[in-house]
C-alpha cells in the first residue's frame, strides 16, 4: 500500500506533555504509520497509508488535533523560502505580542508585591491602603491589581483548563490550577475579610497568584526567544539566495525576480555576486566561493560546462550561466529540506523523556494533592502553609526542559552541520554517529582524490596508443567513474556513442563498429575468456609496484594495458590519525587489487584492508564487523557503495551530482575531502553530550525541586520552604537553560 509523508505546523503546544499527547492520540488513529511531533520547531510530520481518502484522512488528524486544544494546518511544500520568511513573520508577530502583554503584568506585578510585601521590608504605603488602617482597602487593591494580571494570562486557563478536563494536562494545567488554587483561597480569605474577620487579611496570596503569571510569561517569551535564535542556522542558509536575478537576453541584462525564471535562461553573475539558482556556466571562466555552503575553504575555479550553485558567490570575472535548476530543486533548497526533516525526527534518547512527560503531569498533581492534605491534615501547619507548598509544587515541576532537552539540540546540531557542508537526515543518525568504532572507507575518490591519471600505456597486436585510448574512452562515455574521466582527459578525438553493458567490480562492454570491446580488470578478461598470456610479465610487474592497471580486449584479443595511478589525498594520513586518537579503529575495503590496497593502507597507517571485493561483497563484510557488537560506519561515494552504505549503522556519503536528496548514506557531505568525516562524528558527539546535559538538568532540576516544594528541607533540618515566586522563576529558567546550553551547538567547529 502506497504511503505519503505529511507535513503539519502545530500552534499552542507549550511542553513535553503536548507533544506527547499529540503524538500518543494521532498515532492511533486508523491511517497512521507513524508520526513525530517537534515541539521546538512546532511542527509534526506524519506518514500515513495512501488510500484514495487522503483528503478524509487528513480532515480527521486535523480535527483530532484541535479537539485536543492545539491548532493545526497542513504544511504545504511551498517555496522554501517564502515558507520559513512566514514562519519568521509569525514568530515575530507571536514574540511582539507576548512582550506587549509582559510591560503591563511586569508594571502590575511589581505594583503588588509594593502593596502586598513592602510594609514587611520598610517600604511606606499610602495611609489609605495600609492593612493597619484599612485591612479592607490593603485585601481589595491587590485583588484590582490581580484581575487585569489574569486577564494577560488568561491563554493558561484557557488551555490549560480545556485540557485538563480533556484529561491530557499539560504545563499550562499546572500553572491554572496553581495560580488559580491561589487567587481562589484568597478571594475567600478577602471574603472574610469583608464580613469582619479581620485576621484572614494575612492569608491572601493575590501575589504569588499575579506574580507566578508573570514569571511564567516571562520566562515563556525568553524561551521563545531562544527557540527563534536556534532556527536562525537554518535561516542563513536561506537567506544565501537573492530574490532578484539579472536575466541576460542579446546582450542585456534585465533584473527580474527569480520566480519568473525558467529552465533554459541565461543569466549573467557579475563579479561578488551571490548565484541565485542552479546553473551550468556557458561563458566566462571565475572562481566561486561555496564556503558558506559546503564549508569549502578554498574558491572552486570554474568555465563553460560546469555547475554552479544557487547561494555561492562569484568571484573575480563576471559568468553568464543557463539554469538548471529552480526554487525547491536546487541542492540549498534540498539541504535545507532534510534538515527540517532531520529536526522533525526524533533520537532514541528522546524515548525516555517523551514517556516520563506524558505521565509526569498526572504525577505532579497527584504529589500536590498529597503535599497540600499532608501538611493540612497531619502537621500543626495553617492551611495557608499547607495552599503554599502544593501551589509551589505545582509550579516548580515544569516538563518544558525535558520536552526541549533533547529536540532543541537535535535542531541546533543539524542546522549548524549543514552549514559546515554536513547533511544530517535523521535525529537517530545523530545519536549512531557519537557511538562508532568502526569507520571503514572505500578507496578510490575517498582516500584518494579520484582522478586517476594514464601513466603508460601497453599496446598489442599492432594497435596504436592513441586508437587504444579513443577505444576506452568510447566504452567509458556513458559512465561517471573517475577512470572514465582519466581517458576523456587523455582522449583528443570525438568518441562514437554505445550501448555499454557494465560487469560490476569488474569493468564495462561495449560494441564498436561490429567489434566486441571489453574494459576492465583481469578477473573480467578471464571470465569473459580472453587470452592475456602476452600481457602476463607486463601485470606482474605492476603488481610487484603496486600500481593498478586496465585491461582492454577487442573481439577477446588482449589491444591493450592502461598503467593507472592515483593519488592518496593531502589530508588522509591526517584523518586517519585523528581517528585512531579518537579511539576509532579504522580499514579500508575496496574492489582495486591487492597489492596496490596494501600499499596505500602501509601511507595511511590503516591495518585491516578487504581489496577485490564486489560492491555486492562489501556489505557483508560491514555485516560480519557489526556481528562483533561494533557500531560501524561506512564512507564512500554514495552509488557504487550504497549497499555498505545502507548496511553500516552510519551510511556516510560523498555529494555526486545535483540531487542530493537521493544520495545514499544516512549523512551526505558537501564538501571535498575527508576532514568532513572527522567534523561529522565529532559534531555527533558534542551533540550527544550536549543532549545528555539538558537531559540531566531537566530530571535533575524536578529530582531536587520537587521535594524541596514538597518540605523536605523543612521537615528534615527545619529548612526553608519554597516560595511559589521563587518556584516559578526556577521553572521559568529551567526551560531558558536548556536552550541556551543547546545554542552552543552553533558556535562548534
Amino acid at each position: 500500500m502506497a504511503e505519503t509523508r505529511i507535513n503539519l505546523r502545530i500552534t499552542g503546544m507549550h511542553c513535553a506533555a503536548c507533544s506527547s499527547r499529540i503524538e500518543r492520540v494521532i498515532g492511533k488513529l486508523e491511517g497512521v504509520i507513524s508520526i513525530n511531533v517537534s515541539l521546538p520547531t512546532n511542527r509534526a510530520s506524519l506518514l500515513v497509508k495512501d488510500t484514495g481518502s487522503l483528503d478524509e484522512t487528513l480532515k480527521k488528524i486535523v480535527l483530532k488535533i484541535q479537539k485536543l486544544g492545539f491548532g493545526a494546518t497542513i504544511d504545504n511544500d511551498e517555496d522554501l523560502v517564502q515558507s520559513w520568511q512566514n514562519d519568521q513573520k509569525k514568530a515575530k508577530e507571536d514574540l511582539s505580542t507576548q512582550l506587549k502583554n509582559l510591560y503591563p503584568m511586569l508594571a502590575l506585578a511589581l505594583t503588588l508585591i509594593y502593596v502586598s510585601m513592602g510594609s514587611m521590608i520598610g517600604l511606606p504605603l499610602p495611609t489609605f491602603i495600609a492593612y493597619q488602617n484599612h485591612p479592607i482597602a490593603f485585601g481589595t487593591s491587590q485583588l484590582l491589581l490581580v484581575l487585569p494580571l489574569l486577564y494577560l494570562g488568561r491563554h493558561f486557563y484557557k488551555g490549560g483548563l480545556n485540557n485538563l478536563f480533556n484529561s491530557s494536562p499539560n504545563m499550562d494545567s499546572l500553572v491554572a490550577v496553581g495560580t488559580g488554587a491561589a487567587f481562589v483561597y484568597s478571594l475567600f480569605n478577602w471574603i472574610l475579610t469583608l464580613q469582619g474577620n479581620l485576621a484572614s487579611i494575612h492569608h491572601l496570596y493575590f501575589e504569588s497568584c499575579g506574580v507566578l503569571l508573570t514569571m511564567i510569561s516571562l520566562g515563556q517569551y525568553m524561551e521563545a526567544r531562544s527557540k527563534r535564535h536556534a532556527s536562525e542556522a537554518i535561516g542563513s542558509l536561506i537567506q544565501l539566495v537573492p530574490q532578484t536575478a539579472r536575466k541576460w537576453n542579446h546582450g542585456i541584462g534585465q533584473e527580474v525576480a527569480i520566480s519568473t525564471l525558467v529552465i533554459g535562461d541565461q543569466v549573467l553573475i557579475k563579479p561578488g555576486e551571490r548565484i541565485p539558482v542552479d546553473a551550468r556556466v556557458i561563458d566566462g571562466e571565475s572562481e566561486v566561493d561555496v564556503s558558506l555552503l559546503t564549508g569549502e575553504a578554498l574558491p572552486v575555479a570554474v568555465k563553460p560546462g560546469d555547475k554552479v550553485i544557487a547561494g555561492a558567490v562569484n568571484g573575480t570575472h563576471p559568468l553568464i550561466v543557463a539554469v538548471t535548476h529552480l526554487g525547491n530543486d536546487t541542492v540549498l533548497a534540498q539541504m535545507i529540506r532534510m534538515v527540517r526533516v532531520a529536526q522533525s525526527t526524533k533520537a532514541p534518547v528522546a524515548s525516555l523523556a517523551d514517556r516520563v512527560s506524558f505521565y509526569f503531569v498526572p504525577i505532579v498533581m497527584g504529589l500536590s494533592l498529597v503535599t497540600f492534605f499532608g501538611w493540612a491534615i497531619f502537621s500543626d501547619e495553617s492551611i495557608s502553609f499547607a495552599v503554599k507548598a502544593m501551589i509551589s509544587v505545582l509550579v516548580i515541576a515544569c516538563p518544558c526542559a525535558m520536552g526541549l532537552a533533547t529536540p532543541t539540540s537535535i535542531m541546533v546540531a543539524t542546522a549548524r552541520g549543514a552549514q559546515l557542508g554536513i547533511l544530517i537526515k535523521n535525529a537517530a543518525t545523530l545519536e549512531k554517529a557519537a557511538k562508532i568504532d568502526v569507520v571503514a572507507f572505500d578507496k578510490t575518490g575517498t582516500l584518494t582524490l579520484g582522478e586517476p591519471q594514464i601513466i603508460q600505456t601497453h599496446t598489442f597486436g599492432g594497435m596504436a596508443v592513441e586508437e587504444a585510448i579513443w577505444l576506452a574512452d568510447c566504452v567509458e562515455s556513458r559512465s561517471e567513474h573517475p577512470l572514465a574521466k582519466a581517458f576523456a582527459k587523455a582522449n583528443h578525438q570525438p568518441v562514437v556513442d554505445v550501448q555499454p553493458t557494465v560487469y560490476p567490480g569488474m569493468g564495462i562492454g561495449a560494441s564498436i563498429k561490429d567489434h566486441s570491446l571489453l574494459l576492465g580488470n583481469t578477473r573480467l578478461m578471464i571470465e569473459q575468456g580472453v587470452d592475456i598470456h602476452e600481457g602476463q610479465s607486463i601485470l606482474n610487474e605492476l603488481s610487484r609496484e603496486a600500481r593498478s592497471a586496465l585491461l582492454l580486449s577487442r573481439d577477446h584479443q588482449l589491444v591493450a594495458i592502461f598503467v593507472i595511478t592515483d593519488v592518496v589525498r593531502p589530508e588522509s594520513n591526517r584523518v586517519i590519525k585523528a581517528l585512531h586518537q579518537m579511539g576509532i579503529r579504522t580499514l579500508m575495503i575496496t574492489g582495486d587489487n591487492q597489492q596496490t590496497a596494501n600499499s596505500i593502507a602501509m601511507t595511511l597507517g590503516i591495518e585491516e584492508v578487504y581489496a577485490a571485493v564486489l560492491p555486492k561483497d562489501k556489505a557483508q563484510i560491514i555485516q560480519k564487523i557489526q556481528s562483533q557488537g561494533l557500531k560501524v560506519a561506512m564512507v564512500g561515494d554514495g552509488l557504487n557503495d550504497a549497499p555498505a552504505l545502507a548496511q553500516a549503522d552510519v551510511g556516510i556519503a560523498v555529494a555526486q551530482g545535483v540531487d542530493v536528496s537521493a544520495q545514499a548514506g544516512d549523512i551526505v557531505l558537501m564538501r571535498h575531502g575527508l576532514e568532513s568525516v572527522l567534523t561529522a562524528l565529532r559534531l555527533a558527539k558534542t551533540a550527544l553530550r550536549n543532549i545528555y546535559q539538558n537531559l540531566g538538568w531537566a530530571f535533575g532540576y524536578n529530582i531536587l525541586g520537587i521535594p524541596v516544594a514538597m518540605g523536605a528541607l523543612y521537615i528534615a533540618f527545619a529548612g526553608p520552604m519554597l516560595s511559589p515566586m521563587i518556584a516559578g522563576t526556577a521553572m521559568a529558567l529551567s526551560s531558558t537553560s536548556v536552550v541556551l546550553n543547546a545554542l552552543r551547538l552553533k558556535y562548534f567547529h
